[in-house]
């Protein structure tokens, strides 16, 4: 049986570039969510899952949930990215509203993307734009840490992907191997 596959959806291209990052420094196939057969998932060990963050949600969290009756006995982890900065109420958030029942017991980690408006679409330009009217409304020093971090990048491009912030979950699956 092969050790690891690397499964992502990305929207704007930082999952993606963290997933084929894991797969260079893993040694395994990294493909999207949407091109992923069950039947050839199922053959690995460990399936890596990350996607973006969009409106509270994990992109391609839907292909583990779908699956997971098929795929619980392998080791399963997700890597959820977002622009926010890392932020334990965040990823508890998301905890709660993924990883409900049996999923619990799957870890999650956290890795900060990029912010591109102009690859944006207009549909997220436009709720960031009214997401940003409704926090300018608040005093900067009552910002939350991602309402501090959206409010700094508008309008401007930033890109906080880092290799080096993979190391945790290359950790957490090469131990199991060693």
């Amino acid at each position: 049986m092969n050790k690891f596959i690397v499964l992502y959806k990305s929207k704007y291209g930082a999952a993606k570039r963290y997933a084929l990052w894991l797969a260079e420094a893993l040694g395994c196939p990294a493909i999207e969510t949407k091109q992923a057969k069950i039947s050839d998932v199922e053959q690995f060990d460990t399936i890596i899952l990350g996607g973006g963050i969009y409106a509270g949600g994990i992109a391609g969290i839907s292909f583990l949930k779908k699956n997971y009756e098929r795929l619980k006995n392998k080791s399963l982890l997700v890597y959820a990215v977002g622009a926010s900065p890392f932020s334990e109420d965040g990823v508890a958030q998301l905890r709660n509203r993924h990883f409900r029942g049996d999923l619990q017991k799957i870890p999650l980690f956290y890795l900060r993307g990029a912010w591109n408006e102009t690859k944006m679409s207009w549909s997220d330009r436009t709720l960031c734009a009214i997401l940003k009217k409704s926090i300018a409304k608040k005093t900067p020093q009552d910002y939350a840490p991602w309402e501090k971090a959206l409010m700094d990048a508008i309008g401007t491009d930033c890109d906080w992907t880092d290799k080096e912030s993979l190391a945790p979950i290359i950790g957490a699956v090469s131990h199991k191997y060693t």
